[in-house]
C-alpha cells in the first residue's frame, strides 16, 4: 500500500503553503446562551466556522433542567463528552450515568436523550458532524410553548429533531417517569 492509497477525505485546502485561519476561543468568553434556569451554552465551533465540518458546544446544564426526551436525527450524528458532573443518558434501550471523562456517541437515526438528575450541575461538550446550524435550536427551544401544535412540529423538522412523540417535542415526560424506565 503506498501513501497514495488513503482512508483520508479528499482534500478540503488545495494551497500549497498554508494560511493564516485558526481560531481561539478563550475560556472567559461570555456565554452565547443562557437559560433561566443558570445554564449555559458557549458556542465553540458552528457550521459556519468550520465549513460545515461540525458543531462543538459546550453546555453546563443545571440540576432543574430538564434534558430532552427520545428522538433521533436523519443528517447527523450527536456526540457527548462529561467534562463534570454526572449526565443521564438513553441509548434507545436503557438509561445510564455519564460520568466526566464518559464519552456517548449517537449515530444518525439513533434514538437518545439526555438531561440531569444528579441534582448537581453538569458540564458536557455536545459534537454534531456534520456541522448543523443548532444555535437557532438551541436558541428556539426556549419558545416552544408560545407556539401551536403545527409551528412546533415544523421547528423540529427544520432542526432534524424528530421526537417519539413529535406533538410534544423535548419535554414530553418527567425525569421522575423516565427514571422508572
Amino acid at each position: 500500500m503506498s501513501w497514495l492509497d488513503s482512508d483520508y477525505p479528499p482534500p478540503r485546502y488545495h494551497g500549497d503553503h498554508g494560511e493564516i485561519s485558526a481560531g481561539f476561543r478563550s475560556a472567559d468568553t461570555p456565554a452565547d446562551l443562557t437559560t433561566p434556569s443558570g445554564g449555559r451554552t458557549d458556542y465553540l465551533a458552528t457550521k459556519t466556522s468550520t465549513g460545515g465540518g461540525f458543531g462543538l458546544y459546550r453546555v453546563r446544564m443545571s440540576p432543574e433542567a430538564a434534558g430532552t426526551s427520545t428522538h433521533f436525527h436523519r443528517t447527523m450524528s450527536e456526540s457527548f463528552y462529561v467534562v463534570a458532573g454526572t449526565l443521564r443518558v438513553y441509548d434507545g434501550r436503557r438509561w445510564f450515568d455519564a460520568s466526566a471523562g464518559d464519552f456517548f456517541h449517537v449515530p444518525p437515526g439513533g434514538l437518545h436523550s439526555f438531561g440531569n438528575e444528579s441534582g448537581e450541575p453538569v458540564d458536557f461538550l455536545m459534537l454534531f458532524t456534520p456541522g448543523a446550524a443548532r444555535e437557532g435550536y438551541f436558541e428556539g427551544i426556549g419558545h416552544l410553548a408560545g407556539m401551536s401544535d403545527e409551528e412546533r412540529l415544523a421547528f423540529f423538522v427544520h432542526h432534524d429533531s424528530y421526537f417519539t412523540d413529535m406533538a410534544k417535542g423535548p419535554a414530553a415526560q418527567s425525569w421522575q417517569a423516565r427514571s422508572s424506565q
